[in-house]
């Protein structure tokens, strides 16, 4: 059975300067397949590090109202999975040793344009089958979004995008 990971479906990426526009219309099709995979879901979530180093200092010039500790309100799930265990990284793919042990995973969430293709591509690289949601991912904008998926799309047959 394929696994189900949910990026990033946090408050900081529903509303505000990191929002994705068609978040609330995501959430239907997320809960869907939540039911479906139950219990074989990840959740995540993207959580700004202690002290940025690199590149990341730069990065967090430009957005310093996320340089916030990960218990911040901001990086909490969104209802109704705010009580739900998830996999915290601070870099936007999540592809690592925990998703690593799945042969085959379902992503879906936000930003399809960010950390969704950043975690889709290096699962794909790893060899995993990824199957992509379309409708249960949110871009930065509709633009983004599309560019996104076919990008992801063009990696078939390791990514396919319904």
């Amino acid at each position: 059975m394929s696994h189900l990971v949910v990026v990033d479906l946090q408050r900081v990426f529903a509303a505000g300067p990191w929002g994705a526009p068609r978040f609330a219309s995501i959430l239907d099709p997320v809960a869907r397949l939540v039911a479906e995979h139950e219990p074989h879901v990840t959740f995540t979530r993207f959580v700004a590090p202690a002290t940025p180093t690199g590149a990341w200092v730069e990065y967090y010039e430009q957005w310093p109202f996320a340089l916030a500790p990960p218990d911040d309100p901001q990086y909490e799930l969104v209802e109704p999975y705010t009580d739900r265990p998830a996999l915290v990284a601070t870099t936007f793919g999540k592809w690592g040793p925990t998703l690593a042990v799945h042969r085959e995973i379902v992503v879906c969430g936000v930003a399809t344009d960010c950390c969704v293709v950043s975690t889709v591509l290096a699962a794909a690289d790893a060899g995993v089958k990824v199957r992509v949601v379309a409708d249960a991912c949110a871009g930065s904008s509709d633009a983004a979004h599309e560019q996104a998926l076919a990008i992801m799309a063009s990696y078939a047959p390791l990514v396919s995008v319904e």
